[in-house]
């Protein structure tokens, strides 16, 4: 059966960038990224162009295009912004602390597009400053989807409110490299399977047939079948059966015979088809491993009929999930979550890592800022490989999150890449120049710093012992106070 490629979405989009807040979180992450974002908009603007989400392909046509920055500081990139069809408000500092007028110019011009005569079915806000968080909420009480693209850490309650993140990894890589990050991968048609034919020579005596390898995969973390391409359906391979062994002196020659062998094709269903490629998306695109209620949500949104059907006759979702996306991992672990292997591991899922259970402040620390929760050993075992990594080798963001990833991974500390990434940039975020070769102590004092920083920003209480012992935490014992 062809299935009938799904209509591309187009979706008119206002979107409002942040100049200053965005550069300056980039610079401190990625200096060739600041610099890229800033000289060539055109580009990143045309990688936002298009893209995909849980609902499936889309294109943006931006009818608002407006940058705020500080003319004092930033003017020399009013050309580039300008030259990419921009409208560039000058926002100069107001205040003898350097404060520039880009939040209220920004928001003036959203609550007018808000009730402007064309409908803006998005609205995209370039920044990570979670005084934002109000004019999500406006736009999203108005029907419109919120994308939020932030170049640092950004609160939980900023990006809860939004339909799509983009954080500040993805953001770098976007504005350096030509392919995007956020289109999903194309999904092969099925490939319709054909009955064969199979010719069976008569043998006078059959050996006993040699077992198989076994291909199955044992543990908490199950990845489905590597051999079946998830566009491919799983057909049934029938073997046909071979006559029992005869005496030599008893056999009777006998033509070669033809034996048809029945395969079963099973149809693919398009709505089924489309709950599939939903799925996917939502994976590929999550900063997390994502958990197993809200994909099988997805699903469900995209084929009502599935649960009704007992998940295509599979007797559940985790089952339906091994058939149809035999690519991707998945742990049954309450409460249970997929992820692409390609981005993640086990180690990425929430608590995987600890090899202690959390007090009451850490588990609110993890809960609301998303700091990993890692244990004060483990903290220890990454701030120390990451200060030996870079006094061993220059420090390039992409490299050095690789080998501190597998130093980690071969001391025994099952420390997943998106903790390396987030605590390098954690890192990165206080000040800290990785390229000057920081002690262990050092590295560990900024990470702390951070840390406590997400807690203030998330409007956490904290006491001078609550701080104290946040910092003995996750500085790994390197640090108090």
């Amino acid at each position: 059966m062809t299935i009938t490629p799904e209509h591309t979405r187009r979706l008119r989009s206002a979107l409002f960038v942040d100049f200053d807040n965005v550069y300056i979180g980039l610079a401190r992450l990625d200096p060739q990224a600041a610099e890229a974002f800033a000289t060539d908009p055109a580009h990143w603007l045309s990688e936002l162009g298009q893209g995909s989400d849980v609902d499936g392909d889309l294109t943006r046509r931006f009818l608002v295009r407006a940058c705020y920055l500080n003319p004092s500081v930033y003017s020399r990139f009013r050309p580039n912004f300008t030259r990419a069809g921009f409208k560039v408000v000058d926002c100069p500092s107001l205040t003898q602390q350097g404060k520039s007028s880009a939040d209220i110019n920004l928001v003036l011009d959203a609550v007018d597009a808000l009730a402007a005569t064309t409908h803006y079915d998005e609205f995209v806000i370039v920044s990570a400053d979670a005084d934002f968080t109000p004019l999500a909420q406006r736009c999203r009480a108005d029907d419109r989807r919120v994308t939020i693209i932030t170049a640092s850490p950004a609160a939980s309650a900023y990006r809860s409110v939004a339909d799509t993140v983009i954080g500040a990894d993805a953001l770098a890589d976007l504005v350096t490299q030509t392919a995007s990050t956020f289109v999903a991968d194309p999904v092969p048609e099925p490939v319709a399977v054909e009955t064969e034919t199979v010719v069976v020579e008569p043998v006078a005596a059959a050996a006993p047939p040699e077992a198989a390898p076994s291909t199955t995969r044992t543990g908490r973390s199950r990845r489905a079948t590597r051999g079946v391409t998830a566009a491919v359906p799983a057909v049934a391979e029938v073997a046909p059966e071979l006559p029992a062994a005869v005496p030599a002196e008893e056999a009777a020659p006998a033509a070669p015979r033809t034996t048809k062998v029945r395969v079963t094709e099973r149809i693919v269903d398009e709505a089924e088809a489309r709950a599939r490629r939903a799925v996917r998306r939502a994976v590929r695109t999550a900063d997390a491993p994502l958990p197993l209620g809200a994909a099988a949500q997805v699903a469900q949104t995209a084929d009502p009929t599935l649960a009704a059907s007992q998940w295509a006759g599979t007797g559940g979702f985790t089952a339906w999930l091994s058939r149809a996306l035999p690519d991707l991992d998945v742990s049954t672990r309450p409460p249970g979550h997929v992820w692409d292997p390609q981005r993640f591991g086990e180690a990425d899922l929430p608590g995987a890592v600890a090899d202690t259970a959390p007090n009451q402040l850490q588990r609110q620390v993890i809960a609301v800022t998303d700091t990993p929760g890692l244990s004060q050993a483990q903290y220890r075992v990454v701030l120390q490989t990451l200060a030996a990594d870079v006094a061993a080798h220059p420090f390039d963001r992409v490299a050095t999150s690789r080998r501190v990833h597998e130093a980690c991974q071969q001391s025994g500390a099952k420390v997943g890449r998106s903790t390396i990434n987030f605590v390098i940039s954690g890192v990165l975020y206080t000040g800290l120049s990785l390229d000057a070769k920081p002690t262990p102590e050092d590295v560990a004092r900024s990470w702390a710093d951070n840390v406590i920083g997400l807690c203030r920003g998330a409007r956490m209480e904290l006491t001078n012992g609550d701080a104290a012992a946040i910092r003995a935490w996750v500085g790994g014992g390197l640090v108090t106070g």
